[in-house]
């Protein structure tokens, strides 16, 4: 489409072994049987109960390769990124979306394109090489596979245009940079720190300056913003679940790395992650990119302002003293803090 990343990234086994939605059908009803009619279910509420097969099929499939590759399905397991992080966008933030703004705010195909965002935007989590410019080489390979996902389940690029280009625009907004500030020289300066999609646009000015006269990249830079604060609602969720997900993906950060939690060389980096880390994400990294997603979940981040504070403030505390002896400590230090937080 109008990235180009579509032949950058070649199909994997896990494409290979799940090829087509009735072969992720059947790993779903054999593993995780529920997740069929829960994904349904989003379609139906997205379509005012019309249904629409073939968005279901692509969701689940992509659905299914993630767990596959990265979830509960494969040996390759991710604590964040897997078929669970997909169910948390598509049923309780997308639903809570629909619940605030009303299901008639969007047109269905809006909704939908959100579902396969939630579906898609994490398939890849472990490509070895970036594209040039802002966009990240795992987000590059999940809209190249994304493509693929969408021409077995009966999509065309030329006749379903608009949403090839909505996906392709969404997920290379769901790029995260941690780095504070802007980067880049000269047209490709770029605002850092945190989502692509809150400046998806005046990098798509540089990038692809005709942007603004297609109506399908207008569209997929707007879906874009709201997408990615899908993806970091957990701001904006109730404080147990933005803890859990903290936790999750520092669980998986360590296993990434190749550091046991029982060891020493792993207490450090969980302390910064979990202590200032936290801090940082959440008052300096994130931003609302729409106002659909400042109107949903921006009251309650306000409110999880005081407990993300205190719990990152006890925890740096805990520990100032006497660094901890392993990661599991200070996950269980973590652990016990917001629970009392909670309490």
């Amino acid at each position: 489409m109008i990235l180009g990343y579509a032949s950058l990234y070649a199909a994997d086994a896990a494409e290979r072994i799940l090829p087509d939605p009735s072969s992720a059908r059947r790993l779903l009803m054999d593993r995780r049987p529920d997740i069929p009619g829960r994904i349904e279910a989003v379609v139906a509420r997205a379509t005012a109960g019309e249904g629409s097969p073939q968005h279901a099929d692509a969701a689940l499939l992509g659905l299914a390769r993630l767990g596959l590759r990265h979830g509960g399905f494969g040996d390759d397991p991710h604590d964040y990124h897997n078929e669970e992080h997909v169910l948390e966008l598509a049923e309780r933030r997308l639903g809570r979306v629909m619940d605030h703004l009303g299901e008639t705010a969007l047109p269905a195909a809006d909704w939908l394109a959100l579902l396969l965002f939630a579906a898609c935007h994490d398939l890849r989590q472990r490509e070895r090489f970036d594209v040039p410019g802002p966009v990240g080489g795992n987000e590059a390979a999940s809209i190249a596979e994304t493509f693929r996902i969408l021409d077995r389940c009966g999509f065309a690029p030329d006749r379903d245009r608009d949403l090839y280009v909505a996906l392709e625009l969404m997920i290379a907004g769901s790029t995260f940079d941690t780095r504070p500030g802007a980067h880049g020289d000269g047209e490709q300066v770029v605002a850092a720190g945190g989502a692509l999609a809150r400046s998806l646009g005046v990098w798509l000015d540089a990038e692809r300056p005709d942007w603004t006269g297609d109506p399908a990249a207008r569209r997929g830079e707007r879906l874009a913003r709201l997408a990615a604060d899908l993806d970091t609602a957990n701001v904006g969720e109730p404080f147990p679940l933005l803890a859990g997900s903290a936790l999750r993906l520092c669980l998986e950060r360590e296993r990434l790395a190749g550091r046991p939690l029982d060891k020493a060389v792993s207490g450090g980096p969980c302390l910064d992650f979990l202590g200032r880390g936290q801090m940082h994400y959440f008052f300096e990294l994130h931003r609302f990119c729409s106002r659909e997603g400042q109107q949903v979940f921006g009251a309650a981040k306000e409110a999880n302002a005081p407990a993300v504070r205190r719990v990152s403030g006890q925890l740096l505390a805990r520990f100032e003293e006497v660094p901890p002896a392993s990661g599991q400590a200070v996950v269980e230090a973590f652990r016990d803090l917001c629970a009392r937080e909670a309490a």
